[in-house]
C-alpha cells in the first residue's frame, strides 16, 4: 500500500513538473529592460496545450503572452514582456492554466476600401504601405507614418471617419494624425536596391499575408514581384513585425532572381523643410527629427523617424530626398529595424528621440540572455 501511495505521489509530482517551466533572463547591459519582448521556442513546451498556458513574472503575477504561428497551423514560439533591471536576473514561469483575457495592443489589415493600403499599428504608433489600387497615383514602396497619442487602436476608426467625410486623418482630432508625406520615396524607413549611386525606389506590393495578429505582435509578409534595378528585375519578400510597446518594427527582407549580391539602402525621406539628422556608422543607426504640420497648416509638434541596422553599414548615403544606410544583402534575409515617434506622445524633445534610438541600438547589440530551466 505504501509503495503504491509513493508511486502515485511521485507520478503526480512528475506531472506537475512537466506542466511548469521556468525561464531565466539576464540583463548584462547598463540599460533597464522594461517590458522587453522575449520569444521562446515552442520546442521547450511541447507537452503543453497552446490554448491553455499562462506566463507569470518573478512575483508570481500572470502577464500577457501570445503564441506565435508565423502563418502556419502549429505553434512555433511564445512571446511575453519581461522587465529586467540593468545588471540583474529574473525568472519567469510558464505553466498550464486558463489565460486571462487581454485587450489587443497590435493590429494590422489590408484596407481594400482605401485602394488596398496595408495598415498596421500598436499602442504607440501606426504605419501603412500603399497597395496595387494606388499604383497610378503613388507607385512607391515607402512606409507612411501615422502619429498617435493614445494607446487605443485607431486604424479602423481613422479610415472609417476619413472615407465617410466625418473627419480627415490628416488633421489631429485628439488621437493623432497622418501628416507624413511619402509619394515615390522610401518614406519612414523602407528599403530598396542601391546601384549606380542612387536608390531604386520600388513600386507597390503585389501580395500580402498576415502571419500573426494578436495582443502582443502583428506580423505580415509582403511580396514584390517586379523590382527593377537598371536592366534587371528581381522579386522581393518582406516580413514586418511590430510588438506592443515598441516604436520600432523588425523588417526581414530578401531579394532573389538574378543570383547576384545586391547593395540595399534603408532610408528616410527628407521633406523640403529639412529636419535634424543624426547618424552613427559604427552603431548602425540613423535618427531624424522634423516639424509635423497638418494638411490645414496647423503645427503639430515634431515627428521622428529612426533606422537601426543589425549588420555592418557600408556607408551613409544622402541626396536631396533621402538619408540612408547602405548595406550588402546576401542569400539570407537581411534584418533591420525602422520606426517613428511624436513629440506629443512620449518624446518631449529631439534629444529624447535620439537617445531612444541609441538605446534601442544598444539593446539589439546586447540582448537579454535567456535560458530555459529544465
Amino acid at each position: 500500500m505504501k509503495r503504491k501511495l509513493f508511486l502515485a505521489v511521485f507520478a503526480a509530482l512528475l506531472t506537475a513538473c512537466a506542466q511548469k517551466i521556468q525561464i531565466e533572463m539576464a540583463n548584462t547591459s547598463h540599460i533597464d529592460r522594461t517590458e522587453n519582448m522575449v520569444e521562446i521556442d515552442w520546442q521547450f513546451f511541447a507537452g503543453f496545450n497552446p490554448d491553455s498556458i499562462i506566463v507569470c513574472n518573478d512575483m508570481g503575477m500572470e502577464i500577457p503572452h501570445q503564441v506565435l504561428y508565423n502563418g502556419g497551423d502549429a505553434p512555433l514560439s511564445v512571446l511575453f514582456p519581461a522587465t529586467v533591471p540593468a545588471h540583474s536576473r529574473k525568472i519567469y514561469t510558464l505553466k498550464a492554466g486558463t489565460p486571462k483575457t487581454c485587450a489587443a495592443k497590435t493590429f494590422g489589415r489590408q484596407v481594400p476600401e482605401r485602394k488596398d493600403d496595408f495598415a498596421w499599428e500598436n499602442d504607440r504608433v501606426a504605419y501603412r504601405v500603399y497597395g496595387p489600387a494606388l499604383a497610378d497615383e503613388y507607385p512607391g514602396n515607402g512606409y507612411d507614418l501615422w502619429l498617435k497619442k493614445t494607446e487605443a487602436l485607431i486604424i479602423d476608426q481613422f479610415y472609417k471617419d476619413d472615407l465617410s467625410g466625418v473627419a480627415s486623418y490628416h488633421v489631429d482630432h485628439g488621437d493623432g494624425l497622418d501628416c507624413y508625406k511619402v509619394g515615390h520615396t522610401l518614406g519612414a524607413g523602407a528599403i530598396a536596391p542601391f546601384a549606380d549611386n542612387q536608390i531604386w525606389v520600388e513600386g507597390h506590393y503585389t501580395t500580402v499575408k498576415i502571419l500573426d495578429s494578436g495582443i502582443l505582435r502583428t506580423s505580415f509578409e509582403l511580396t514584390y514581384d517586379s523590382v527593377t534595378v537598371a536592366d534587371k528585375v528581381w522579386s522581393k519578400k518582406l516580413k514586418i513585425s511590430l510588438d506592443a510597446g515598441s516604436q520600432f518594427n523588425k523588417a526581414e527582407v530578401q531579394y532573389s532572381g538574378n543570383g547576384e549580391i545586391l547593395n540595399l539602402a534603408a532610408g528616410i525621406y527628407l521633406h523640403k523643410e529639412r529636419g535634424i539628422i543624426v547618424h552613427d556608422l559604427e552603431k548602425g543607426m540613423i535618427s531624424y527629427s522634423e516639424n509635423a504640420v497638418s494638411d490645414t497648416g496647423v503645427p503639430a509638434g515634431r515627428n521622428y523617424v529612426g533606422i537601426v541596422f543589425t549588420t555592418a553599414v557600408k556607408n551613409i548615403f544622402q541626396d536631396e530626398t533621402h538619408i540612408a544606410g547602405v548595406v550588402e544583402a546576401g542569400e539570407k534575409p537581411l534584418v533591420y529595424y525602422f520606426g517613428g515617434g511624436w513629440s506629443q506622445w512620449g518624446f518631449a524633445s529631439d534629444g529624447d528621440w535620439q537617445k531612444h534610438v541609441e538605446n534601442f541600438s544598444e539593446r539589439l547589440r546586447c540582448p537579454l540572455e535567456v535560458r530555459v530551466l529544465q
